[in-house]
């Protein structure tokens, strides 16, 4: 079932969560509408777009889609929606904030929660907007479109270009359209395959010839959602992304993060030819490439302020602490501190001490490694030397080598330096940052997925990421791919975890988690057991403290709400 989702413009305006010294309402207006270089559609035309029945596309600030107003945008534009200028022309695009801020209900009240993930329908969004576009692209509705963007008095060489530029955008998205997201539903709200649509875009849309330079065949099916992390501490794990392919917990390393994330959310980004020798010289990975590197460190480092959100109801103090014993306690009773408490981690180059990022299979849904391992056509990138190791890109190749090298290069063409004052605050005017490039070979770990040795039990382990717990009880769903929609529900068996639930932002403080009934969205998941743990839905494994007494479940739950 789609998600339906109604705008609550006329109730009460949010409670903030979050609010300290370094977190206020300048670092949260900055956070909603930071520009990092995303160019989804032309703004022009995305503001004469109008949807099947006429109203205009953009009406209620995308609201219908999950999306939050944004009150300090005169544009419409929702929180984490964005504008920016690439070659001329302006753009709108999406930052951070579209799938990091999170609202949840309970009765009237409405509570924020910066850096929470998102309620919102991507998959429905995107596939409304190419319908859009596609219908102006007839012959039929082109001529008052035309008019809209370009005003009545454009000459005939001004509407054949726009024309044009209207059928490469459909051409282009129309293509990923269909190939990674065409089935109906197959994220659903709150859920989107970010590392297939980021491999699909680079492969398949990035590196084909012009002017499309499409490469179709390399676009596959996004079909391992996972839910939207929470990233109030995104900045000080070890490693990141959910099956921890990646290094963290630098500056440097949150550069490549989140340049790969712009490419994947409608970066303009064509390399043309083989990256120059010297590092930090300009070249092709950066001309061609709408990235802004000052926004992606301006960008990490509101990041880094991001403070806990408070839970704001009443807690019990005597069930929270026995809770906190059981958290504390050995794997039998319930051990949750063996892989969820807050320990030291690998130490970095430029920040210092992190947070460990145990990494390892708990029995989790496995479809996320199918994505891992694609190959494609490597288009202009054939031949071209893989960052910092002695190979080569093939003319067939792992896409994720793909993105390695797209990132990694860009970075040494004037990324790295084109970001500095922001990226590296307070690490010193005289770093050479050519000792910083041996260190981008962990961004992107293409050959054993992780190096952790809790992941080499078994011959082929499906091994997932295990955060730190701060906020968790505003992160609902749960599991890697939000097949789980309590707390309490996460203490059961996977065999007794409901089968499908309702998805919306009524919230249950007694269960910890989504309520049972979601009077604004009629969306709901469904979800397969562990006899098909590679569905993408499974609700499958996690099967910690289940076997607590009743009680012993209650002061756990009740010490989780604390942290």
């Amino acid at each position: 079932m789609l998600a339906q989702l109604q705008g609550n413009e006329s109730s009460p305006g949010p409670i903030y969560l979050q609010n300290s010294p370094a977190w206020g309402d300048a670092e949260r207006t900055a956070f909603y509408s930071q520009d990092q270089g995303s160019t989804l559609i032309p703004a022009a035309w995305l503001k004469a777009l109008t949807g099947p029945d006429g109203q205009p596309f953009l009406a209620g600030s995308l609201t219908r889609y999950g999306y939050l107003a944004n009150p300090a945008r005169t544009d419409g534009l929702p929180i984490g929606f964005t504008t920016t200028q690439f070659k001329g022309a302006s753009y709108v695009g999406m930052t951070c904030a579209a799938c990091h801020t999170r609202e949840i209900s309970l009765g009237t009240n409405h509570y924020r929660i910066d850096g929470g993930p998102a309620l919102s329908d991507f998959q429905q969004f995107l596939t409304d907007l190419v319908a859009a576009v596609g219908r102006v692209n007839s012959d039929d509705a082109f001529p008052a479109f035309a008019d809209a963007v370009l005003g009545p008095k454009a000459n005939a060489a001004q509407r054949k270009a726009l024309r044009q530029s209207v059928k490469v955008w459909f051409d282009r998205e129309n293509a990923l359209a269909q190939k990674a997201y065409g089935r109906p539903d197959l994220w659903g709200l709150g859920r989107l395959d970010a590392v297939a649509m980021i491999l699909n875009r680079v492969a398949g849309l990035d590196v084909g010839p012009p002017p499309s330079y499409l490469l179709e065949d390399n676009i596959q099916l996004a079909d391992a959602p996972t839910r939207y992390p929470f990233i109030w501490n995104a900045t000080l794990q070890d490693k990141t992304q959910w099956p921890g392919f990646a290094d963290n917990g630098d500056n440097l390393f949150g550069l490549a993060r989140n340049l790969g994330e712009v490419y994947g959310v409608f970066a303009t980004f064509h390399p043309s030819s083989a990256p120059l020798s010297r590092p930090f010289s300009r070249g092709d990975f950066i001309k061609t490439n709408s990235a802004n590197f000052v926004g992606l460190g301006k960008l990490e480092n509101l990041v880094g302020k991001i403070p806990l959100p408070k839970w704001p109801w009443r807690i019990d103090a005597d069930l929270a602490k026995r809770g906190r014993l059981i958290f504390e306690s050995a794997s039998a009773m319930g051990g949750c501190a063996e892989c969820h408490q807050l320990t030291n981690g690998k130490p970095r180059f430029l920040n210092g001490n992190t947070w460990a990022t145990p990494v390892q299979d708990v029995g989790t849904d496995s479809r996320e490694y199918q994505i891992l391992d694609r190959e494609g056509r490597s288009g202009v990138l054939n031949g071209m030397q893989i960052p910092l190791s002695g190979d080569r890109i093939q003319a067939t190749d792992k896409v994720l080598k793909m993105l390695k090298t797209s990132v990694v290069n860009a970075l040494l063409q004037g990324g790295v330096l084109n970001a500095s004052k922001e990226v590296f605050k307070g690490s010193g005017a005289n770093l050479d940052f050519r000792a910083l490039v041996p260190l981008l070979d962990g961004a992107f770990r293409t050959g054993k997925t992780v190096e952790d040795p809790l992941c080499n039990k078994t011959d082929k382990p499906y091994c997932y990421e295990a955060r730190v717990l701060t906020g968790i009880w505003a992160a609902a769903p749960y599991l890697h791919n939000g097949s789980v929609p309590t707390l309490e529900d996460l203490l059961k068996p996977a065999a007794e975890r409901p089968v499908t639930f309702a998805v919306g932002p009524e919230y249950d403080p007694e269960r910890a988690g989504l309520a049972i009934t979601q009077p604004t969205s009629r969306y709901a998941r469904t979800t397969t057991g562990c006899e098909a743990r590679d569905s993408g839905n499974s609700r499958c494994g996690h099967e910690y403290g289940t076997g607590l007494a009743a009680y012993d479940k209650k002061a756990l739950l009740e010490y989780l709400k604390t942290l």
